[in-house]
């Protein structure tokens, strides 16, 4: 579905990606994990087109996406989902969840698909007329996740899905994203949570100094000895809290 090939790019003159190359197929979780500042937001703003790129293409179904406009991205079905801080405080719950429906026209799905975003997370429902201002930081993210849902993305790019909450809220975001992805969502998700990820994702890309250092299926990433050392150091116990590896 997603074709990422030899991706350079970065801001004003500072190269951060430097030949990024990767692939998700329909409906598989591939994670993108690294350290700070190694390039994974970047790749995700390149991606959605709000960072054009210098070199390379991005492909979406086999059509050229790089260059493009992020609203005419969103139209093609690829939607990136920010960290919980991108809600608009000052609109209640229902308000910011429709502004995610902006690409669509039809009432009838809008309202289909609010529901739905109900049924992934109650919580949402029983606020929807809050102020996103009144919410706590897991509540926030869930916002943000419904919200890209809302335009029946084909794909969601979601950055940092865990960043600032607690370890119980952690999980439980984790295993509604599973559901999604169970419900055939296409995800590339970028976390810094690397077991966590490992455990949700079917194939993995580790980058650093904006290139991929090392890929492979996620089952194999999470047991392999380098990986362990370099990435996996007191992320998380070694339970799957329920995230049952994918096939």
């Amino acid at each position: 579905m997603l074709e990422v090939q030899g991706v350079e790019g970065g801001y004003g003159s500072v190269q951060i990606l430097n030949g990024v190359s990767l692939k998700v197929g329909r409906g598989q979780i591939a994670a993108l994990l690294g350290g700070n500042g190694t390039g994974k937001s970047t790749l995700l703003r390149t991606i959605s087109g709000l960072i054009k790129p210098w070199r390379g293409t991005i492909s979406l179904d086999g059509e050229r996406i790089d260059g493009r406009r992020p609203d005419l991205i969103v139209r093609r079905g690829l939607v990136q989902v920010t960290q919980g801080k991108e809600a608009y405080p000052a609109m209640t719950v229902e308000e910011n969840l429709r502004l995610g429906g902006y690409v669509r026209n039809d009432r009838a799905a809008l309202r289909r698909n609010l529901e739905r975003v109900y049924e992934y997370f109650p919580v949402l429902k029983n606020r929807r007329n809050q102020l996103a201002a009144t919410l706590s930081g897991g509540q926030l993210q869930m916002l943000c996740i419904g919200r890209g849902l809302m335009s029946e993305p084909k794909m969601i790019l979601l950055d940092e899905p865990s960043a600032a909450l607690a370890p119980q809220v952690v999980l439980d975001i984790f295993r509604i994203i599973n559901r999604i992805c169970r419900d055939g969502m296409t995800l590339l998700l970028v976390e810094q949570n690397v077991r966590m990820a490992l455990l949700l994702a079917e194939y993995a890309y580790v980058i650093r100094d904006g290139v991929i250092h090392i890929e492979g299926p996620a089952e194999a990433l999470i047991k392999d000895d380098n990986v362990r050392l370099s990435y996996l150091g007191g992320t998380v116990a070694d339970r799957d809290h329920g995230l049952t590896m994918r096939p």
